[in-house]
């Protein structure tokens, strides 16, 4: 941007003001010439101001797209869950995600109290399971460069030693879960994403 407005300030100075200076009709005084070369000043001058704003609301623009994405973040303490296996609970609260983590992410495995209940399940409402989170709405980086997000925080329910409560898993799962030796889950999962 600065290259240009010097660009400018160097066609007015060289070209403007002899131009004006060879026609007398034109620029009757050295004044009118200094006017010339003030007017074209002002001119590119404010041209490169509005290029300046331009780059400056784009920059804006972008800090926005920036702020709007961080709104997604982890899942903490009372954020609600789906609960996509057949263990009979359909919506959870997040107490605390384990081993002294602000909040939890794709894999992190939390305690959870059952909000809603199908009637009839293996669990009921009130009731304090851990749960192994497999979908999560903040966007997660992969090594190769790709993110994955989903639509929903979702969740399955595990008992202490770590195995699921239901025998089915609905809806994708991210295979991040294998490195976090969830390997049951994605067994029982429809679709690996």
């Amino acid at each position: 941007m600065l290259v240009l407005c010097l660009f400018v300030d160097y066609i007015v100075s060289d070209f403007l003001i002899p131009i004006t200076e060879s026609f007398p009709n034109m620029a009757a005084s050295s004044s009118s010439s200094r006017l010339v070369h003030a007017v074209g000043r002002s001119l590119f001058s404010g041209l490169c101001n509005n290029a300046d704003g331009l780059m400056r609301s784009a920059h804006e623009m972008m800090c926005n797209h920036l702020l709007f994405q961080q709104q997604r973040t982890f899942i903490q303490m009372r954020t609600s869950l789906k609960v996509v296996d057949n263990s009979g609970a359909k919506r959870v609260a997040c107490i605390q995600a384990l081993k002294g983590k602000k909040g939890a992410r794709l894999g992190d495995t939390i305690v959870c109290s059952v909000k809603e209940a199908q009637p009839g399940g293996k669990v009921k409402k009130g009731e304090v399971h851990y749960g192994v989170v497999v979908r999560a709405a903040m966007p997660r980086g992969r090594c190769d460069g790709s993110e994955v997000k989903f639509d929903d925080n979702a969740v399955v329910l595990i008992n202490k030693h770590g195995e699921p409560i239901g025998t089915r898993v609905f809806g994708p799962v991210p295979h991040e879960l294998r490195k976090k030796k969830h390997v049951k889950i994605l067994s029982l999962a429809e679709h690996i994403a």
